[in-house]
């Protein structure tokens, strides 16, 4: 009993990954995350002859990430704080919040208003939102990038 209390006692360690469990972790190829290490974007230490990631380096790179993959690895993490309890809700007005791009195809049988969802992070309070990429890409007229902001 004593000797549990001990090992409870102690500062919990970090978590440390080899290259294989980090690209596992992160579900990308080793040469991604070789690739990663070079341009800098994400952290390593050398251990003896050894390459290892922390685990709150893994999740950084989790959170700065904008791909389509490694955005959906973190939609479930706070953009603030990276807490994983996040509470969907809808924020409400006077009535429903909805998203209305700029500029939209002009000849569409639906509205142009894009349904959005919200999530507030149990540990910091931190409202995130999300809209629904399909109906906006389907508004979206055809060979124009999205826009930047008004024009």
């Amino acid at each position: 009993m004593a000797s549990e209390d001990r090992a409870d006692a102690r500062p919990a360690m970090p978590e440390w990954f080899t290259v294989g469990e980090a690209a596992t972790y992160l579900d990308v190829s080793e040469p991604t995350i070789y690739r990663w290490m070079k341009e800098g974007l994400l952290s390593f230490y050398k251990i003896g002859g050894a390459t290892r990631f922390s685990r709150e380096g893994l999740d950084a790179v989790i959170e700065k990430s904008t791909g389509r993959k490694e955005a959906e690895a973190a939609a479930g993490r706070c953009s603030a704080c990276g807490h994983n309890v996040l509470v969907e809700g809808r924020l409400q007005g006077a009535g429903r919040l909805y998203f209305r791009p700029f500029h939209a195809r002009f000849w569409v049988f639906e509205e142009s208003l894009v349904p959005t969802r919200a999530w507030v992070c149990a540990a910091c309070g931190t409202v995130q939102m999300r809209a629904d990429t399909a109906k906006l890409n389907r508004l979206r007229p055809r060979g124009r990038p999205p826009a930047e902001g008004p024009s």
